[in-house]
């Protein structure tokens, strides 16, 4: 069964443990380019980098793009429910808890993808 990381940290050594960080990066530049949104992290990131740069692309698409925002998040499928259950009044913390439920959609698409 899936239990899924509890942080982006966490679920970052995780991919790096399972050999999958490469193809995790792989999955979130391909979902960003379905949405228009093109990042193009180069696999050899840093997983600190990664974590900084989404974050900081995902606090740019709530503050100036809300619309590729949300359609964003529709094509990478994240939970409407649990997006709806973040607190709003902070944007950098909004961003930073957007950007953990992205990776964690995106790693769970890698680690099925992998195991099945």
């Amino acid at each position: 069964m899936y239990i899924a990381p509890q942080n982006t940290d966490l679920l970052l050594s995780e991919a790096q443990k399972e050999a999958l960080y490469i193809k995790l990066v792989e999955q979130i530049n391909k979902d960003f380019t379905f949405a228009n949104e093109s990042v193009d992290f180069p696999a050899s990131i840093s997983p600190i980098d990664l974590k900084l740069k989404l974050h900081d692309k995902v606090y740019n698409l709530i503050q100036h793009k809300f619309a590729e925002y949300l359609n964003l998040l529709y094509i990478i499928d994240v939970s409407e429910d649990q997006v709806k259950k973040l607190d709003g009044s902070d944007l950098v913390e909004l961003a930073e808890q957007v950007s953990f439920l992205i990776l964690k959609r995106e790693w769970q698409k890698v680690w099925f993808r992998n195991r099945y």
